[in-house]
């Protein structure tokens, strides 16, 4: 009897944690990522963690949660398209003025505010990820999904090269600092770009990151430069095609630009300084721009400059500001898809990640801003192949089969998109994987 008995409670406590997976969403108005407009007198029916129907007056297993969304607006989670969760201070501090656990606790703070602002996913392009990736995964610590670059691949002398003046090269010592060996390889010509590449694979990268180009926030590299010659970024690219997937590259510079589209580069990350036909040759081979448009046109704090590098830092972050406004323009042009990212790391963080809706007005309607924020983003995900750490649904719609990932927002985004820069007020629900995280609707 007490078997059986036990076997019934156990046999309750499953059903109950499979309806207690079923969620229905009534009266709302659903802006699915794709289309232009609000779409009206639809329910949404979540089971485990994908959306499973949409339609109208819809019903429920017994014992589903059903929320009603009180007219307001039902959204995919927003997508980071440029983060770095794993640097929560600046490059320089970690390993050396910063225990290394102390930056992993701060990695997780980073995450939930991610979390806590509706960004549901991000894709991340430098840093030491792997370990809050799966902690998030696992149901251990709040956060978004993740898919990660591992260590950016560096030239010495490159934007990733970021010894200060005296110290020796990471590949000449003993004892390779912390920084080098968790979060950036330092590697020159073919053979050492190929090992580089491969062992970011073999560590869980689903995509690879590479800097073609000088960069703002490293010293020792003028902006003007370009980086790694075409023979090694071919390899690079290879090695990523082997395993199904892609390289994406760090440059600013038109000469830099075109250099990595003609080595077969997928997506230029930042690409501020590029050209017409530069453009036209990215059209032609179908390759993004991920640009970030809050930290590129607003004028940095006075701290900010000096944590950078001082003048020098400054003038290398006018000149890429100065050519903000053009390179949209001309992706705009000639059909260059161009995705939704920030690029804050450490310290920026505090601005808001959510500043970037509001930077890109000038350039972009709202809801072109929302479209690149989730479904546009979505596309850019799945460039990861089979490698895609979450391959059962798309990300960043609202659809049959797609990720359970929902926004319920106080009002309408598409009007203003401004709700989305006060989550703490505007956002009533956040759905991510089935879960609910967080919901102020009773």
């Amino acid at each position: 009897m007490k078997n059986l008995i036990k076997t019934i409670i156990f046999l309750l406590m499953i059903a109950v944690s499979i309806q207690a997976q079923t969620t229905l969403f009534k009266n709302v108005k659903i802006f699915d990522g794709k289309t232009d407009g609000l779409i009206e007198g639809k329910d949404v029916l979540v089971e485990k963690n994908l959306i499973s129907k949409i339609g109208s007056n819809l019903s429920a297993p017994e014992g589903s949660a059903i929320i009603d969304g009180k007219g307001m607006t039902l959204m995919p989670g927003i997508i980071e398209g440029h983060g770095h969760v794993g640097l929560p201070i600046a490059p320089g501090e970690i390993g050396t003025t910063e225990d290394w656990q102390y930056t992993g606790i701060l990695t997780t703070i980073v995450a939930k505010n991610y979390l806590d602002h509706g960004w549901t996913t991000v894709r991340d392009v430098g840093g030491m990820v792997s370990g809050i990736k799966k902690a998030i995964d696992e149901g251990h610590v709040a956060g978004p999904r993740i898919y990660p670059s591992g260590m950016y691949i560096s030239q010495t002398s490159g934007h990733g090269d970021f010894r200060r003046y005296a110290d020796d090269h990471p590949n000449t010592i003993k004892d390779i600092p912390f920084f080098r060996k968790y979060y950036g390889h330092i590697a020159d010509g073919v053979p050492e770009v190929l090992r580089a590449v491969r062992e970011e694979l073999r560590k869980g990268a689903v995509h690879i990151k590479l800097m073609a180009g000088g960069g703002i926030s490293s010293a020792y590299d003028p902006i003007h430069t370009t980086q790694y010659t075409i023979e090694e970024m071919k390899a690079a690219v290879t090695a990523a095609e082997d395993w199904g997937t892609y390289v994406m590259v760090h440059a600013y510079t038109d000469k830099a630009v075109s250099r990595a589209v003609d080595a077969g580069v997928k997506v230029i990350e930042h690409g501020q300084l590029i050209t017409e036909e530069t453009v036209k040759k990215m059209a032609e081979k179908e390759v993004w721009l991920s640009t970030q448009v809050f930290y590129a046109t607003n004028e940095p704090t006075p701290e900010q400059i000096e944590a950078a590098g001082g003048e020098v830092a400054y003038q290398k972050w006018k000149s890429v500001s100065d050519g903000t406004a053009i390179s949209i323009e001309l992706c705009k042009k000639y059909g260059v898809k161009i995705s939704f990212g920030t690029d804050l790391w450490g310290p920026a963080m505090e601005i808001g990640i959510a500043n970037e809706f509001i930077a890109r007005k000038p350039f972009f309607s709202n809801v072109e801003i929302l479209k690149q924020a989730t479904s546009i983003n979505g596309e850019l995900l799945k460039l990861t192949g089979p490698l895609n750490p979450y391959p059962d649904g798309p990300i960043g719609v609202i659809k049959n089969g797609a990720y359970a990932d929902i926004l319920i927002v106080n009002g309408n985004p598409i009007e203003n998109i401004e709700l989305l820069t006060n989550p703490d007020k505007n956002l009533k629900l956040i759905m991510k994987d089935g879960k609910i995280y967080k919901n102020k609707l009773e």
